[in-house]
C-alpha cells in the first residue's frame, strides 16, 4: 500500500511547517489529489490517521480536493479530460496519450493553532 508511505512524506511536510511557523496542533490538513494519480483517497485517509498518532497532527482531518485529470491527444492534436488511466481518448478513442494534469498530490493548506 503506497498510501502509507504518501501519509508519512504528508505528515512530514506538515510537522516541517509546524516547527517553521511556531505552531503547536493541526486541527486539518487540505490535500489535492489528482484523479490519475493512483492514490486511492480513502487509503489515503486510514493511512494519515494512522501515520498521525502521537504528532502534532492526531485527531486532524483530512481534506481531500480531487482535481480532474487531464491530457494532450497526440491523435487529435487536443486536450482531453481523461476519467482514468489507461482510458482512450474520448473523442478519437487514440491511446497516443501525455497526460498534463490530474497526475499529483500536494499539501493545500493548514489549519492549526
Amino acid at each position: 500500500m503506497h498510501e502509507m508511505t504518501l501519509a508519512e512524506s504528508v505528515l512530514q511536510i506538515v510537522e516541517d511547517a509546524v516547527r517553521r511557523e511556531g505552531l503547536l496542533r493541526v486541527r486539518a490538513v487540505w490535500l489535492e489529489i489528482g484523479q490519475l494519480s493512483s492514490v486511492e483517497p480513502e487509503a489515503m485517509r486510514f493511512c494519515f490517521d494512522a501515520v498521525a498518532r502521537d504528532s502534532v497532527a492526531e485527531g486532524a482531518r483530512l481534506e481531500i480536493v480531487t482535481t480532474a485529470g487531464a491530457a494532450w491527444c497526440n491523435e487529435c492534436s487536443e486536450p482531453v479530460a481523461l476519467a482514468e488511466l489507461g482510458a482512450a481518448c474520448p473523442r478519437c478513442g487514440g491511446y497516443r496519450l501525455r497526460l498534463t494534469e490530474g497526475t499529483g498530490m500536494r499539501v493545500m493548506e493548514l489549519e492549526a493553532e
